[in-house]
């Protein structure tokens, strides 16, 4: 009990200093949790992939499209359940800056993805209207789009204004569902091309493929393949996870770059922290000596500086993990539908704490090994 008295009088003996020390800390370790983020939302359509879920695709290119009829061929396979036709429309909201989603997606694409909760009522209204769209929370809550909203759209891939109705609004089945996203008929774009440029009609992006059994993924994912090998328009065939993780591969360097940024900042605090137990340490030396003098071992000077340190580097990480929570919520905000899941994680919080904590256990590693060493009477005269 006297030596926590002794670490807490300590700590509050020098509050500018031990102040500021804790600013920098709260800035690191905030600044560390909101890029450590930042990286896992990059990774998030990975995470939130099905493992039951399947995507085939040219094998060129994604850009490059497949013929409609490989949906019949695809559906024959042993152990596939559903497949849904999907292709990416790329218009253009008021303003290029306003991205977000949008696909052109077939009658069984919200059955293979069940996460998507949509209200009954509203999901039958959009079956009704052949103009109609199903948007996300997350994007509705972006640009203010209510049940009834025309939606107008500019067309870069499929030329023109296209308008479309808003007939339902999906929520998420947890907070790592994408509601960022814009959908729409794939008929009504089909039949559009067809009157308007026939060469972009029956033409399908993706395959989204449902199958009975997870474990056979790699198997019915060759027996597609194999389907369509030597034809014009071979196909390539993946996980939904490894489909998402090939668009996270084109931005690794970048992803490398944030995390390298990230333990960066925890260094410089390091050296902050380090320097501001350097000058306690100094400061006190004849105060060690005094309780060496007194009968007090190196172990209770060892705990004295230790306790200190991790005490600022607790309070620290306390009010950093804190701050992260609303800081994170207001950055979110402010990207709108750039990052479509952005959630503090629990183990970046876990991050968090223990970077803290090894910040104030190194910063006193050498002040607590030169205190334990001190002799008594090099201490007693430092103090005359």
């Amino acid at each position: 009990m006297h030596l926590i008295k002794l670490i807490f009088r300590n700590a509050l003996r020098h509050k500018l200093r031990t102040g500021l020390t804790v600013v920098g800390l709260v800035v690191a370790i905030l600044s560390f949790g909101l890029l450590q983020t930042v990286v896992d939302a990059w990774y998030a359509g990975a995470e939130g992939a099905a493992p039951n879920r399947l995507i085939t695709r040219n094998a060129v290119s994604l850009i490059v499209p497949l013929p409609l009829h490989y949906r019949e061929k695809i559906r024959s396979v042993d152990g596939v359940k559903a497949v849904a036709a999907a292709n990416w429309f790329a218009g253009v909201y008021q303003d290029p800056k306003n991205f977000f989603p949008q696909f052109a997606v077939g009658p069984t694409y919200f059955s293979i993805y069940p996460e998507y909760r949509i209200p009954e009522a509203q999901f039958r209204a959009f079956v009704r209207d052949r103009t109609g769209a199903i948007v996300g929370r997350k994007l509705a809550e972006t640009h203010g789009f209510r049940v009834g909203d025309a939606v107008p759209l500019k067309g870069t891939i499929y030329p023109g204004t296209w308008t479309f109705v808003v007939r339902g609004i999906y929520d998420g089945a947890d907070a790592k569902t994408d509601t960022s996203q814009f959908f729409f008929h794939w008929d009504y774009l089909n039949e559009t091309a067809r009157a308007r440029m026939p060469t972009l009609a029956n033409k399908i992006g993706i395959f989204v493929v449902q199958i009975a059994d997870a474990d056979r993924a790699a198997e019915i994912s060759e027996e597609i393949d194999t389907l369509f090998k030597n034809s014009p328009a071979e196909t390539l065939t993946e996980t939904e996870k490894a489909f998402q993780i090939g668009f996270v591969k084109q931005t690794e360097a970048l992803l490398i770059a944030v995390r390298i940024v990230s333990f960066l900042v925890i260094f410089i605090i390091l050296a902050v922290m380090a320097n501001t137990m350097a000058m306690t340490a100094r400061e006190r030396r004849g105060e060690y000596a005094t309780l060496k003098a007194l009968g007090f071992g190196g172990g209770f000077l060892a705990s004295l500086i230790f306790g200190e340190s991790l005490l600022i580097a607790a309070i620290g990480a306390v009010i950093g993990v804190v701050f992260t929570f609303p800081v994170a919520d207001w950055f979110a905000s402010q990207m709108g539908t750039l990052f479509p899941v952005f959630e503090v994680s629990r183990g970046t919080v876990v991050l968090q704490a223990a970077c803290a904590l090894a910040v104030g256990a190194t910063a006193a590693l050498f002040p607590a090994r030169r205190a334990v060493r001190v002799r008594i009477v090099d201490g007693l005269r430092a103090i005359g």
